[in-house]
């Protein structure tokens, strides 16, 4: 029985000698069609075209002789290694890499990937893949049948994006093609490729960074989160109830946004919700009907390099038309718009009251529409340091709702 496996990585490139003489002692070799097809590979060998990975592993395993599976790529990059790696196989695998289609996509546009995100895009990871797209200047994104770059341009309507779409990197037919997204969704593309989506604010790798992807550093030197609202821009002059950093930061607390989540943040206010969303890397939409809100977040935003999508309306109405959220701040409009945000059955809304009786009808709202409602009585109390006398205080009612679905 085989209990190893070379994994051979193809880019288009020579084979080389390592790989070469791997494939000349192979007994059995598995790859898609356009692998199996190379003069490389021996003509006695048993030939296996991959779908499952785990069903060719159950093949190798129970094969008698010196196996092989070539893949596109680094196999070691989302590709088949993981899956032959899992101990209920049993083999021991050795790798020999080529230039992953990512870098190899990224060499073929002439631009540095160090502050690139990426993602894999399937029918059902597409819609967070998208979302990556929104909240990143900068993603490589590995499509699949069914999750392409048709696809992803028309889930990202009304987000302006350039497209890099490389397709049959290191074959004959390779080509590479540059849209905006919005005619992206009107070709017929080949599979399988690496779309590069760029835009959504200035790139993010300066000179001297050290870290690959999202460079972690924010103007002003702002470290930390629930920031004071001045810290965002001007503010309005009569500050919502929502906008004390306590509350925002409990509120943020509780939606946990997330690289690959859609946050909601209806009435945005001075925008200092939805950057810090932002900053947390997950893609935000704004929504607030006062143009002085709207013009505050797109400041805001702008100021901490993050893209934030400002929507201009007033709930529940303008929400009929916004792209399924993961979670939602509600900053006000009582339970009318809580309502309309449970029936789009996001995981998780936080909302706020003023009082008691406001927030049991909220409370309601959300549970008689499949939400298990948590409430907390904040209070804050800001002293002025230089006499120990209070400031200022703020008491206000937050609800936290978990969808019945996903509660413990």
């Amino acid at each position: 029985m085989a209990d190893r496996v070379t994994v051979i990585g193809w880019d288009g490139s020579p084979l080389t000698r390592a790989a070469t003489a791997a494939l000349s002692a192979a007994t059995l070799v598995a790859g898609a069609a356009h692998h199996l097809a190379l003069p490389e590979v021996p003509q006695a060998a048993e030939r296996i075209r991959l779908g499952s990975i785990d069903l060719a592993a159950r093949r190798i395993a129970g094969h008698r002789g010196s196996a092989v599976v070539l893949a596109d790529g680094d196999p070691g990059f989302f590709g088949v290694v993981r899956t032959l790696h899992a101990p209920e196989h049993g083999l021991e695998v050795e790798v020999v890499p080529a230039v992953s289609s990512v870098a190899a996509a990224f060499a073929r546009a002439g631009m540095p990937w160090d502050d690139a995100q990426v993602v894999v895009a399937h029918p059902r990871t597409l819609r967070r893949a998208v979302n990556v797209c929104r909240a990143h200047h900068k993603v490589a994104v590995l499509t699949s049948p069914g999750a392409g770059p048709a696809e992803l341009a028309l889930l990202m309507e009304g987000v302006h994006r350039t497209f890099v779409i490389c397709e049959e990197l290191g074959t004959e037919r390779e080509r590479v093609t540059v849209l905006t997204s919005d005619k992206t969704a009107d070709h017929t593309w080949r599979d399988p490729n690496v779309v590069i989506v760029i835009g959504g604010g200035p790139e993010t790798a300066a000179t001297g960074a050290w870290i690959a992807g999202r460079e972690p550093v924010h103007p002003r030197g702002a470290r930390g989160w629930a920031l004071p609202a001045g810290t965002y821009g001007p503010v309005a002059a009569e500050p919502g109830e929502g906008e004390s950093p306590g509350l925002r930061a409990a509120q943020l607390a509780r939606l946990g946004p997330r690289t690959g989540d859609l946050v909601w943040d209806i009435g945005c206010g001075s925008g200092a919700l939805a950057v810090e969303a932002a900053r947390f890397g997950a893609a935000v939409l704004a929504v607030d009907s006062d143009p002085d809100a709207c013009t505050r977040t797109t400041a805001a935003a702008r100021t901490f390099q993050v893209p934030v999508q400002v929507v201009r309306g007033r709930a529940p109405h303008v929400l009929e038309r916004l792209p399924e959220p993961d979670v939602v701040r509600i900053g006000g409009g009582g339970v009318p718009v809580v309502t309309a945000v449970a029936a789009r059955r996001p995981e998780r809304i936080v909302t706020h009251a003023s009082n008691r009786d406001e927030a049991e009808a909220l409370g309601a709202a959300l549970s008689e529409n499949g939400y298990t409602v948590e409430c907390a009585l904040l209070q804050s109390v800001e002293l002025d340091t230089s006499a120990w006398v209070e400031r200022e205080r703020s008491v206000v009612f937050l609800l936290s709702a978990l969808r019945s679905d996903l509660a413990p």
